[in-house]
């Protein structure tokens, strides 16, 4: 058609197309936000004019000098939210399929807080005063709900807390292998990473002990509930002497409790920061993985001067989180329907653990998962000394099945070669299986 005409009636097109009334709206406002149809209300829809084409782009290498030598690495996290392609089935996602989450009574929940009075008012900075409360009874431990920053998810926490600790250029201690948004936070922070080992039961606390006294590091950073990729709990008696590692280097530790709600069986164990006594854990808290992508509410937990300074920095950064947001957080986590949410969910993702695990077993059976998760989204699995992960990977996506390649997980060289396969991003059990025998294939090709 050209520029200026009027397209034929939303009956003709749906009839012409055989799509829904729905189908062919989205289609339509597609086409609008790219410029190539142009509404206009009352009239009908119209194919817009054509820009003209600029004779030539600008020259932009001007910046190259300017902005220097830093640059920030995104291609890990990008490759945890990238768009599965069509047919692919998803052994790779960070969080757990649609089907799983509590969509029905996050739009309820949503609508109520639209329709509160002050919906539309600028929030504490810090927070809502119910949602700071809440948080900190969700903890169990001593935290008083002044020791709350609510943040704009977990992500913006971690990146507020490594900035606010540790200067530029400076070491900070990470697990290895640890969450890859971690490692790309660090690093685009300027940080010095320096890997501390971790086994079956969590980080090494001689070996971490060993660390602070060879880098006088003043920051550890780990994930001592259902770790990410491994899904290790942090033994209960190593928790005393991870604390006590720090103490004696003066130094903090960032506890990222992300799958706190991931739970299979039973309840997580309690956070370290129930252990803390001298204000040496800052905490970090996430409803998203439980809930929904969007809802990106979470919460950092600090008592003392380093409150202070993370408040100041969360205030520079974004002001605050919209109060639309919290409200709906609080709404859904207040109501019967959040609990009853946890229970589903801890069910699925235990027959999709177990699932997973079996059809490995089948397929599979020269790779290794050595621990079977308590909590979480993943399994962690070690491969056969002669696979490549990043090689089996890019097969893997060729052949209809995403997976995550071990290596970017570790922040020096990797001891091994490992996957960590997503038992929560698939549609069902029945695409768990088909995803394994896809890889199977990928591996034997």
């Amino acid at each position: 058609m050209r520029p200026g005409e009027r397209l034929p009636s939303t009956r003709e097109l749906t009839a012409r197309y055989g799509v829904s009334p729905v189908t062919l709206s989205r289609a339509l406002a597609a086409l609008a936000a790219e410029g190539v149809l142009v509404t206009r209300p009352g009239s009908g829809t119209y194919v817009a004019e054509r820009a003209a084409r600029a004779a030539e782009p600008p020259d932009l290498s001007w910046q190259t000098l300017a902005l220097g030598d830093r640059t920030i690495d995104t291609t890990s996290v990008a490759f945890l939210l990238q768009t599965e392609p069509s047919g692919a089935v998803s052994l790779a996602g960070g969080y757990p399929h649609p089907s799983l989450l509590p969509n029905r009574a996050l739009s309820a929940a949503l609508a109520r807080a639209g329709r509160r009075p002050d919906a539309s008012e600028r929030p504490p900075t810090a927070g809502l005063p119910a949602l700071r409360a809440w948080f900190a009874r969700s903890l169990g431990a001593a935290v008083s709900p002044e020791d709350v920053l609510v943040t704009g998810g977990a992500q913006a926490a971690l990146s507020a807390a490594f900035r606010a600790i540790v200067p530029s250029g400076a070491p900070v201690l990470l697990e290895s292998p640890t969450y890859i948004g971690a490692i790309a936070v660090a690093r685009a922070a300027r940080l010095r990473t320096v890997p501390v080992p971790t086994d079956e039961h969590g980080v090494q606390p001689d070996l971490l002990a060993a660390a602070f006294a060879a880098t006088g590091a003043r920051l550890f950073y780990c994930q001592p509930t259902f770790h990410n990729p491994t899904g290790a709990v942090l033994a209960s008696h190593r928790r005393a002497q991870v604390l006590d590692a720090a103490r004696q280097a003066g130094a903090f530790v960032i506890e990222d409790d992300f799958a706190r709600w991931l739970a299979h069986e039973r309840p997580a164990p309690p956070s370290l920061v129930s252990d803390d006594t001298d204000g040496r854990v800052v905490h970090i808290a996430s409803l998203t993985k439980a809930t929904s992508p969007n809802l990106r509410v979470g919460a950092l937990i600090a008592r003392g001067p380093v409150a202070e300074r993370l408040r100041a920095l969360r205030l520079v950064d974004d002001f605050f989180v919209p109060r639309l947001l919290q409200e709906a957080a609080l709404e859904f986590v207040s109501a019967p329907a959040w609990r009853a949410h946890l229970s589903r969910l801890a069910g699925a993702l235990a027959e999709r653990r177990a699932a997973l695990l079996a059809a490995l077993a089948d397929h599979l059976p020269d790779v290794l998962v050595s621990r079977l998760p308590a909590g979480g989204l993943h399994l962690w699995a070690r491969l056969p000394d002669h696979v490549d992960d990043l090689k089996l990977a890019a097969q893997a996506r060729a052949a209809g099945v995403l997976v995550s390649p071990g290596r970017p997980y570790f922040s020096a060289e990797p001891p091994g070669a490992y996957l960590r396969l997503s038992f929560a991003a698939a549609g069902d059990v029945g695409e768990l299986r088909e995803g394994v025998h896809r890889l199977a294939k990928a591996l034997s090709g």
